[in-house]
């Protein structure tokens, strides 16, 4: 093992101490940051769970995804049912969220997966729409009112943080097995050439099936860690294509295709966001700001800030790509 330690290059040594130095950081927050800065980092995890499972989609795999917001509102519904209804702990509600999340996905993948392109994307926002309506028609959910998940209002704001910072840990470590196992090369092909993966044998539907099937499951779990904080859940905002704008702006800024990319492009968000909520002049331009600040980022560094950085310097501080054993 002393060998193997040494035989590592100083650039091997720094993408192994910056993210343990970052964990470390992550998870004693709580007990030296302000109640602000640990609210601040808690939404920094969530929203950089979105940007991953996003680019999971569209950076890996192609599918440009639309209807994300679908699945926050699916585990956050599932979450508020399973814990106030019927008196579930919220880890298993949380995973119950997920899984809800996860089987609508496979169903909508039968018909989604025939689609390509723009096509895709316009059949994921219509699905994410049509399920706003349906459950906002259901009085078993309270209708445009939502639910209340009283229960929630029970567990410390340290609680809420650890869930988000234990998600967003587990969100990239399995990003990073799922890249560089043999599906993640799949997805790579696909994404490259459709044509030529199909011709030589990528399991196209089933690669894309158990992708959406991650993505739709992790998304679920975030949408109900991030609203057993809120202790309200409300179709309109749940379901919100502005999930998806979000994860889009993440993964544009941050740099599609990276794995770091969405985890800086999520920090930069929750910023942005935060500064122009507290400017009472901009008002609801706070989305336009970012939307053009989204395109100034695809016209100056069209691979976004991570992208560009790693092409630049060669340097890559987690990697998709598999490394070969040492001679």
């Amino acid at each position: 093992m002393l060998s193997s330690f040494k035989s590592l290059s100083k650039r091997q040594l720094i993408s192994y101490i910056i993210p343990l130095a970052i964990l470390i950081a992550l998870f004693s927050l709580p007990g030296w940051g302000s109640a602000y800065i640990v609210m601040l980092v808690r939404l920094m995890c969530l929203y950089i769970v979105l940007g991953q499972m996003w680019n999971l989609l569209a950076g890996y795999a192609g599918l440009v995804s639309l209807g994300q917001q679908m699945y926050i509102g699916l585990g956050a519904y599932t979450v508020a049912v399973a814990a106030e209804n019927f008196g579930i702990p919220f880890i298993p509600a949380l995973v119950l969220g997920g899984i809800v999340s996860m089987l609508v996905s496979i169903g909508l993948s039968y018909l989604l997966l025939r689609m390509k392109g723009m096509y895709f994307s316009i059949a994921t926002w219509i699905f994410a729409e049509a399920m706003v309506l349906f459950l906002s028609r259901m009085d078993y959910l309270g209708k445009g009112q939502g639910l209340f998940i009283v229960s929630a209002r029970q567990i410390s704001s340290h609680t809420h943080y650890y869930y988000a910072a234990a998600l967003i840990v587990i969100t990239i470590v399995a990003v990073v097995a799922v890249l560089r196992s043999k599906l993640g090369l799949g997805l790579f092909a696909i994404r490259d050439d459709d044509n030529a993966s199909a011709t030589s044998g990528v399991p196209q539907f089933r690669s894309k099936l158990y992708c959406m099937m991650i993505s739709s499951f992790v998304t679920g779990v975030c949408g109900g860690v991030f609203y057993m904080s809120m202790v309200w859940v409300q179709p309109i905002a749940a379901f919100s294509i502005n999930w998806t704008v979000a994860a889009v702006f993440i993964v544009v800024i941050g740099g599609i295709g990276t794995i770091m990319g969405p985890v800086i492009g999520g920090i930069i968000y929750v910023f942005l966001s935060q500064y122009l909520a507290s400017l009472s002049q901009i008002g609801s331009l706070n989305m336009v700001i970012l939307g053009v600040i989204a395109v100034a980022v695809i016209l100056l560094a069209p691979n976004g800030v991570v992208g560009t950085l790693e092409r630049k310097s060669g340097f890559e501080i987690l990697s998709s790509r598999r490394r070969l054993p040492p001679l």
